[in-house]
């Protein structure tokens, strides 16, 4: 079943069961979205997404407090009819004897934290959203060089793993060799992470896998990282002809994102990791708004103009 463990949410939350006697290890929840109750609460049930996670702070609260007896009973009864998997109670804010009641008879957990109600939102709805982000695995190595994530991609053998492995010398640092699990967080936003049973490690070819964080310290690993940049390494033909200015950026697309893109030709006393830190770098600087092309332009035409007016004169 796909989604989001309930279980994974409360230890990621530290969150307090009020109903330890309901089976939770079942529930998922399938959309990083959340709900705030107040219209439900207060009757209106149209376009009620129940199957969101359900949060309550003191508005809420105080409402529920200030209805009478027979309209809590109305209240509660209809939005605990619902299919709903999880309610939490930010603020330590307690809920009232029937609502437990009521919650523990229709098995809706009923969950508690301390943090205030739109701090805890923005929490779980920033880390729901990439734990449930769409995913694709791709093969490649995925480095953080300078802050730019950077995807090393290629046919098996090319020399992906030695370049990271490079890079990791030379103070950068890894977040996943062989295969690289892309997750759309956002239209803008490509997040890359490493399966957890490869994790930290590479493998190279005569040497045989080898653990980075053991051999290189804690430094030099991290667990996920935006990808920025994806440098193709490919055999270098002759007959090809490569981009040698930049004029226009390539790109490739991840789950409808497009990502600049950089070809590099392979071949005998070309050292990659300095070719993918000078990458790194660029790409950065043309986010910062530098363009080095555009520079050489302007030099360029500075110069005709100048020889132009030469001849003028």
């Amino acid at each position: 079943m796909a989604g989001l463990k309930l279980t994974e949410i409360i230890e990621k939350e530290k969150l307090v069961n009020l109903t330890p006697e309901i089976d939770i290890s079942k529930i998922r929840i399938k959309q990083p979205d959340i709900n705030r109750p107040a219209l439900q609460l207060a009757g209106y049930f149209e376009h009620f997404e129940a199957t969101r996670l359900q949060v309550i702070g003191f508005v809420e609260q105080s409402y529920m407090d200030s209805l009478s007896k027979k309209k809590q009973e109305e209240c509660f009864t209809k939005f605990l009819s619902y299919p709903i998997p999880a309610i939490v109670y930010c603020r330590e804010l307690e809920p009232s004897p029937r609502f437990l009641e009521l919650a523990k008879k229709n098995n809706i957990p009923l969950l508690q934290t301390q943090k205030a109600t739109s701090t805890f939102m923005a929490e779980i709805i920033r880390w729901m959203n990439v734990k449930l982000a769409p995913m694709i695995s791709v093969h490649g190595v995925l480095v953080d060089v300078y802050g730019e994530g950077v995807l090393i991609t290629g046919e098996s053998g090319i020399g992906k793993s030695e370049a990271a492995l490079e890079l990791i010398k030379r103070g950068h640092r890894l977040v996943t060799d062989d295969v690289v699990e892309i997750r759309k967080v956002s239209n803008d936003t490509l997040i890359g992470t490493a399966p957890d049973i490869t994790k930290h490690f590479i493998e190279l070819r005569g040497i045989g896998i080898v653990d980075v964080k053991t051999l290189f310290g804690v430094s030099s690993v991290r667990d996920t990282q935006n990808i920025d940049l994806v440098i193709k390494l490919e055999d270098w033909d002759k007959n090809k002809e490569y981009d040698r200015l930049g004029l226009e950026e390539e790109y490739t697309e991840y789950l409808g994102n497009k990502v600049v893109c950089h070809t590099l030709p392979i071949r005998p006393g070309r050292n990659l990791a300095i070719i993918c830190e000078a990458a790194a770098v660029n790409h950065r600087q043309k986010k910062m708004g530098y363009n080095a092309v555009e520079e050489l332009y302007k030099r360029v035409q500075r110069s005709l103009a100048e020889k132009r007016e030469e001849d003028e004169e």
